[in-house]
């Protein structure tokens, strides 16, 4: 390897002559003759004896080093038990920093774009102004580079990622291997060396060999580094139901299994100009890294349409959007789940059976506790709708928090609406059955307005 001939494999059998941990004891499941033997071969010893034999070292000389270590580390271990005991209210620093912005008007008076154009306009005006930025994944790319004069391109199986490559270079957007560990984890490097690293993993139901990478190192990374180091990467990942035939490695949500991450923070947008803030926020201001949800139903449906946004309008995180008012009830909901609200509202306004407030959250981790809390100050009556399963998803917590918080101005109980506890499956009628529709949120609106 050192001669310039390329990477090799070494496997190499080590010694362990020291027990994993306090509280195991080696001679309870080794032989003593295979301890003993290990002894024998201790790599630090054998070394020390090579050296003297070479006549690198003394045999005084090495037993200097021995001890000068040996002093090292005791003197390390008292000056850390010396060492006064951490402040308990600073055990919360470093967490997370969600990005302080304002909100303003989103302008925009160009030609409405839809929820998966704004993801690829977006993506390229912030490479254009932020050169660190690295979009990889599968399928990312447009070509290889030997024809991609000669074909159209892909830029990912939606093509959200069409014309980076051409634009920016195969330096800058590329192709990742089929393994979603290796994707994220690359990130998380590139994010460590001062990069903007934005992978993306094809579907949310492929994120979970990422799951170790997501949980235990990027999300972890500021608050173990003590705020040295931070991980400012856009996880981009389309999500969810709705197509049919998509089946159970397609459809599926699990959006609250990753607010359960202290560090994580996780957009989960309905709407071109959303889409747009949430992803200018994340690349401009973020420090941490965010799962960004891109619902695959939404990409290009008429009703997520907006004008592309002007370019100062940044979203923040933890701050909801009221997209139709109300005095009777609110609803809670996000993603796929706000336009089917949106039409329920309508159709009982227009009924005379109430009028209904809906709400979307647009970012999951952290949320607008203080939003949901004054719209159902007003209204007296919370229904939370989405598309993951009901139990455990991340109703529960909007509803649990609000039963603590909210209970005085309840009129009724908090109750939630959501996917069966079920798999998303692969034939039509039968995904129709387990996926929340809008009948579904009819009649769960309706019961709640009556009680």
């Amino acid at each position: 390897m050192r001669a310039g001939f390329g990477p090799a494999l070494i496997h190499a059998e080590v010694t362990r002559p020291y027990s994993h941990s306090a509280s195991d004891t080696q001679s309870k499941y080794r032989p003593v003759v295979e301890l003993a033997d290990e002894e024998a071969h201790d790599p630090i010893t054998r070394l020390e004896a090579q050296l003297v034999e070479a006549g690198v070292l003394t045999e005084r000389s090495a037993a200097r080093i021995r001890a000068e270590a040996v002093a090292e580390v005791a003197k390390a271990a008292k000056v850390a038990v010396a060492a006064p005991r951490p402040d308990p209210s600073t055990v919360l620093d470093h967490v997370w920093e969600v990005p302080v912005v304002e909100e303003g008007e989103p302008g925009g008076k160009g030609r409405a774009v839809t929820f998966g154009a704004a993801i690829t306009t977006t993506l390229a005006a912030e490479m254009e102004r932020d050169e660190r930025i690295r979009v990889f994944g599968q399928d990312v790319a447009d070509a290889e580079e030997d024809v991609l004069a000669d074909v159209e391109g892909k830029g990912g199986v939606f093509g959200t990622t069409f014309g980076l490559q051409r634009r920016f270079g195969s330096a800058r957007c590329y192709n990742a291997p089929l393994a979603e560990a290796n994707i994220v984890g690359r990130g998380i490097g590139q994010a460590l060396r001062g990069l903007r690293p934005a992978p993306e993993v094809q579907f949310f139901d492929y994120v979970w060999p990422a799951m170790q990478q997501i949980k235990s190192e990027a999300a972890t990374i500021r608050w173990r580094s003590n705020g040295a180091f931070s991980c400012p990467m856009v996880l981009r990942i389309p999500i969810g139901g709705y197509l049919t035939g998509g089946g159970i490695w397609h459809s599926q949500c699990g959006e609250s299994i990753f607010t359960h991450i202290p560090g994580l923070l996780v957009a989960f947008p309905s709407r071109a100009r959303d889409v747009a803030g949430l992803l200018r926020t994340a690349f401009r201001h973020g420090q941490d890294p965010v799962l960004f949800l891109e619902h695959k139903h939404l990409l290009r449906q008429p009703y997520a349409r907006d004008p592309y946004p002007d370019d100062s309008y940044e979203v923040p995180f933890g701050r909801l959007a009221c997209r139709r008012p109300g005095t009777d009830l609110t609803i809670v909901t996000w993603g796929a789940t706000v336009e089917k609200s949106l039409r329920v509202a309508d159709r009982l306004a227009q009924a005379g059976e109430g009028e209904i407030e809906v709400l979307d959250l647009r970012t999951l981790a952290p949320w607008d506790h203080d939003g949901v809390a004054a719209s159902v100050t007003r209204t007296g009556r919370l229904l939370v709708v989405h598309e993951d399963v009901l139990t455990s998803g991340f109703g529960a917590e909007v509803a649990a928090w609000v039963g603590e918080h909210c209970f005085d101005d309840l009129d009724a109980p908090v109750t939630r609406l959501a996917a069966q506890d079920c798999h998303v499956p692969y034939e039509p009628t039968l995904e129709l059955a387990v996926l929340p529709q809008v009948a579904d949120v009819e009649s769960a609106a309706r019961s709640l307005l009556n009680r």
